[in-house]
C-alpha cells in the first residue's frame, strides 16, 4: 500500500517548524512528474462527473491537481482547500500562470471543518491522500459526503502501491533495499496514524466506507506512472529528494549497511549514486475510489 505521507512529501497541518518553502517545491516537484497519471485520473473521472459547477480539492497542498482539476473541467469553479496558507499562496500563483485564476479560489483551514466555510454544494470534492491525515475517516467521508450537491461525485485517491525507483539488486548493499523501506515506512504510517487526533482504527475498505456514508460506490481503478531508466534530471532529483526524506526520517532504524547505502545512493559524487547511474526509474500506482451522493 502506497501512502505519500511525510517522508514522500505529504505534510502535516500540526507541524509548525516546517521549511514551506523547501517542502511546497518538493510536492511541486512531485505532482508534476506524476501529471501523466493524475490526467488519466481525470479523464476517467470525467465521464463519472460530466459538467460539475462547483470542483473542490480537498488537501490541495501547492495546487498542482488543482489547477489540473480546473484544466480538465474547463467549465467548474475551482477551489483548494488546505491547511498550510504558504502552499496555497503557491496555489493561487500556479493557477494565475496557467490563466484559470477567475475561476480559481482557495479556502484555508484543517478538513473537515473548512469545507463548512463553503457557500454552495460540491459537484466534485476530489481529496487526494488527504484523508489518512484525519484520525475519524469515517467521520471524515461522512463530512465530504454532507457538502456534496445531489448527484455530485466524491473521489478519493488513497492506496495504490509503493512508488519503485531501483532494481532489487543495484550493486551495492543488500538487494532490497526498497522493500525494507517500504516496511519502515508502513510501521510509521501505522504510528502517525495513532497519534492523530481522535484516532479510530478502521478497516480501509473504501468503497464500503462511502457506503456507510450514504453514497453509492461507482467505480474503482488504479492509474500507473511508468517512466522507464533512464531518467531525466527532474525525475532523478525527485528520486534524491525521496530517498533524501527517507534517510532522514528512518536513519537510525536503519541497519548500518542500508544506511551506508542510501549514503552513496544520496552522494552526487558516487558513481553509484541515483544523480549518475543508468538504471533509475520511477514506477508507482495511485488508486481511485468514487461515489455518487444519490438522495
Amino acid at each position: 500500500m502506497a501512502h505519500d505521507h511525510g517522508t514522500h512529501g505529504h505534510h502535516h497541518h500540526e507541524h509548525t517548524d516546517i521549511d514551506w518553502s523547501r517542502m511546497a517545491q518538493h510536492l511541486e516537484t512531485q505532482a508534476e512528474l506524476f501529471t501523466p497519471l493524475y490526467e488519466r485520473a481525470l479523464a476517467w473521472l470525467g465521464h463519472k462527473q460530466t459538467e460539475p459547477g462547483l470542483i473542490v480539492d480537498a488537501g490541495s497542498g501547492p495546487g498542482v491537481l488543482s489547477c489540473l482539476l480546473a484544466e480538465a473541467f474547463p467549465g467548474a469553479r475551482v477551489v483548494a482547500v488546505d491547511g498550510a496558507e504558504p502552499l496555497l499562496e503557491r496555489a493561487r500563483a500556479r493557477a494565475e500562470r496557467l490563466g484559470v485564476a477567475d475561476r480559481f479560489g482557495t479556502l484555508a483551514g484543517e478538513l473537515p471543518g473548512a469545507l463548512d466555510e463553503l457557500d454552495y454544494p460540491v459537484d466534485l470534492l476530489w481529496a487526494s491522500r488527504s484523508l489518512h491525515h484525519l484520525g475519524d475517516q469515517r467521520a471524515g467521508i461522512a463530512a465530504f459526503a454532507s457538502r456534496l450537491a445531489r448527484g455530485g461525485t466524491l473521489a478519493l485517491l488513497e492506496g495504490g502501491l509503493p512508488a519503485r525507483f531501483l532494481p532489487r539488486d543495484i550493486g551495492i548493499g543488500r538487494p532490497g533495499l526498497q522493500a525494507r523501506l517500504d516496511a519502515l515506512e508502513e510501521e510509521w504510517f501505522a504510528q502517525m496514524r495513532s497519534d492523530l487526533p481522535d484516532s479510530v482504527a478502521e478497516v480501509e475498505d473504501w468503497p464500503a466506507l462511502m457506503a456507510a456514508a450514504g453514497l453509492r460506490h461507482t467505480g474503482t481503478r488504479s492509474f500507473m506512472l511508468d517512466l522507464p531508466a533512464p531518467r531525466t534530471d527532474r525525475a532523478r532529483a525527485y528520486i534524491a529528494a525521496s530517498l533524501g526524506r527517507l534517510r532522514e526520517v528512518f536513519g537510525e532504524h536503519l541497519e548500518s549497511g542500508d544506511r551506508d547505502t542510501l549514503d552513496r545512493l544520496l552522494d552526487p559524487e558516487d558513481a553509484a549514486s541515483v544523480h549518475r547511474r543508468a538504471d533509475v526509474f520511477v514506477l508507482a500506482a495511485h488508486t481511485v475510489h468514487t461515489a455518487v451522493r444519490t438522495g
